[in-house]
């Protein structure tokens, strides 16, 4: 039977700019730029305030979009090694989010945490998110981090720091060729 919760039925967002995002925060903390100055969150507030109501939802939806296709590939990889993904990626996601206190808040980490169980089980984090409740404003945050945490995984697990983003923007050429 399928789920309301498949992505078939999941809308896509704005792919390209929640990848924008994370592919930011990448070359930042690559580069040991961690820290986020008054200048980048001036910047980042006015992207967001750019964006609009509807724009920001897309936003949200394409970061879950992102979640989605990190963990299926994600889970491909771990697969061929006879591992499963979520015991693989989920307690080190919940670890390295619980070291982030101030960007992350201690209630929103189960949630981030079901989104990824979402994903890795095959169902859309967002329309999985939108059967729990409406998404909060402290809720952006570990959005965010999780998307980035994600990325950073798959970087490593690679060996290549471009390697998520790289693979999206492949999967996203591929989707417009079609």
């Amino acid at each position: 039977m399928p789920s309301p919760c498949d992505p078939q039925h999941a809308p896509a967002g704005d792919v390209g700019a929640a990848l924008m995002m994370i592919d930011s925060r990448l070359k930042a903390v690559y580069d040991d730029n961690v820290g986020t100055d008054a200048e980048q969150r001036a910047l980042t507030a006015q992207f967001a305030a750019s964006l609009g109501p509807s724009g920001l939802d897309d936003l949200v939806d394409g970061a879950c979009t992102l979640i989605y296709m990190f963990m299926r590939w994600l889970e491909m990889a771990y697969e061929d090694h006879d591992k499963d993904v979520i015991e693989c990626v989920v307690p080190s996601l919940v670890a390295t989010l619980r070291m982030m206190p101030k960007s992350v808040r201690p209630e929103a980490i189960p949630t981030m945490a079901g989104l990824v169980v979402a994903a890795g089980t095959g169902l859309s984090p967002s329309l999985w998110r939108k059967r729990v409740g409406s998404w909060t404003k402290d809720e952006m945050n570990p959005l965010e981090a999780t998307a980035f945490l994600l990325a950073e995984h798959i970087n490593r697990l690679t060996d290549d720091r471009d390697f998520a983003t790289r693979m999206i923007i492949e999967a996203l050429s591929g989707a417009d060729e079609e």
